[in-house]
C-alpha cells in the first residue's frame, strides 16, 4: 500500500465526472487499499478516486470504524427531510461550511469484490456518502453554500492554496514508509 497526493481544489479532475468501473481487478483492489491508507492518513471519512487524481467510479468511507468501499454508486433513496451540518473535505483543507443533506439515504453500489448491495446512511453515515457521491460527478461541498459563503471560503481558499504546489495535497510518510523512504523516492 502507498499514500497518494490529494488533489485540491483547483485541480481540473475534481470537476471531472468519473467513468463505471466494468469489473474490480486487482488493480483497483490496490487502489481501493491504497485510498484507504491515504484517507487514514490524512485523518478523513471519506475519499473519492479523482480527489486522488483517477477517473474510476469509486469512493471509500469509513464512519466509526466501518470501513465502506462503494463502487459504481448510485442513491435510489432519499428522505425528503434534510439535515443541516458542517462539512469540509480533504480537497479543501481548513475550508468548512454548513450544507444541507437529505437526512437518510440509501445507496446501491458494488462492494470490494464487485458483488452488488445497498447501505442505508443517516447522520454522519449518510453526509459522507452523499459528499464522496457528490465527487464522482465532479461536485463539491462548497457548490452547496450560498453565493456569499462560497465567495468567503473561496477567497480564505486564495490565501492558502500556495501551500499546495501542482495543487497537490502531500501526506507525511508513514513510520513504514520512512523506514524505506529511500527506496520511495
Amino acid at each position: 500500500m502507498s499514500l497518494l497526493g490529494i488533489h485540491v481544489l483547483g485541480s481540473p479532475v475534481l470537476r471531472a465526472v468519473t467513468t463505471p468501473v466494468p469489473q474490480v481487478t486487482d488493480a483497483m483492489q490496490q487502489l481501493i487499499d491504497d485510498m484507504f491508507e491515504t484517507m487514514y492518513a490524512a485523518q478523513g471519512i471519506g475519499l473519492a478516486a479523482p480527489q486522488v487524481g483517477r477517473l474510476e467510479r469509486v469512493a471509500v468511507v469509513d464512519v466509526e470504524k466501518n470501513p465502506i468501499v462503494i463502487v459504481n454508486p448510485e442513491i435510489v433513496l432519499q428522505d425528503q427531510d434534510t439535515a443541516r451540518a458542517e462539512e469540509g473535505c480533504l480537497s479543501i483543507p481548513d475550508i468548512y461550511g454548513d450544507v444541507v443533506r437529505p437526512g437518510r439515504v440509501v445507496v446501491r453500489a458494488l462492494d470490494r469484490q464487485g458483488k452488488p448491495f445497498e447501505v442505508e446512511g443517516t447522520d454522519l453515515l449518510g453526509r459522507a456518502l452523499q459528499h464522496e457521491i457528490d465527487h464522482l460527478h465532479g461536485k463539491l461541498f462548497i457548490d452547496y453554500l450560498s453565493f456569499l459563503k462560497r465567495r468567503a471560503a473561496l477567497a480564505k481558499w486564495e490565501g492558502m492554496k500556495d501551500k499546495y504546489p501542482g495543487l497537490l495535497r502531500k501526506l507525511p510518510l508513514s513510520a513504514a514508509d520512512e523506514a524505506h523512504e529511500d527506496e520511495i523516492l
